[in-house]
């Protein structure tokens, strides 16, 4: 197998559309070579545990309204090709994502990441649900099988949020500022969301026989 590594935030678009892409390039591949795992990087490293509102967040970040407008015209439409349902208007608060990160990390333990990560982009983008609240990661948590109240003491507690902060920093040391970012092999960076056309080509370059890296 091949390790994929995908730095992303499950409150970045790009990264829910990313993932589609990607996924409809594997389902294409049921015998595709990558083995997948999710890692943390945070848009808004600095956002406070309780989130702010999401038209407060938008002006600030673009500048006002307009700004704001202008800057999620190319997500509707890539969102719209993609066949991605993405309710925007749903969204009330923009949230800290420390927490959502931390239960990635839980559920790669469980061998659930890809599910949950599934999960907090519908929850996000399509339900409008506070996915910075602990109640709602619980229940996600419940959905993909994990244990909910074990996932509500964790969040009650400080356990691997320095990891998560440090994987954070270190992921923006070695170079990565935007998400997604997909690291092929450990060696080769893929930014952006890619079309599917892409993956596939590099699935069947990878079965091929090329080089990772090339």
């Amino acid at each position: 197998m091949i390790q994929l590594d995908i730095f992303s935030d499950p409150i970045c678009p790009w990264c829910y559309i990313g993932k589609a892409h990607l996924d409809r390039a594997l389902q294409d591949y049921p015998d595709h070579p990558f083995q997948i795992r999710w890692l943390p990087f945070m848009l808004n490293p600095d956002m406070p545990a309780a989130g702010m509102g999401r038209r407060d967040y938008l002006e600030q970040k673009f500048g006002g309204k307009d700004g704001a407008i202008q800057a999620y015209m190319p997500v509707h439409g890539a969102a719209e090709q993609a066949g991605l349902p993405m309710h925007l208007d749903a969204i009330e608060k923009t949230p800290s994502t420390v927490n959502a990160h931390r239960l990635i990390h839980w559920a790669e333990i469980e061998g659930r990441q890809t599910a949950v990560v599934s999960a907090l982009f519908r929850a996000y983008f399509v339900e409008g649900r506070d996915i910075g609240d602990t109640e709602v990661l619980a229940d996600v948590a419940d959905a993909q099988g994990m244990d909910a109240s074990l996932i509500l003491r964790l969040l009650a507690s400080d356990e691997d949020r320095r990891e998560i902060v440090e994987r954070d920093a270190a992921a923006r040391g070695m170079g990565v500022n935007s998400v997604p970012t997909f690291i092929i092999a450990g060696r080769h960076a893929v930014p952006g969301a890619q079309p599917p056309e892409l993956w596939r080509r590099v699935i069947d370059e990878l079965r091929a026989g090329a080089n990772p890296a090339a």
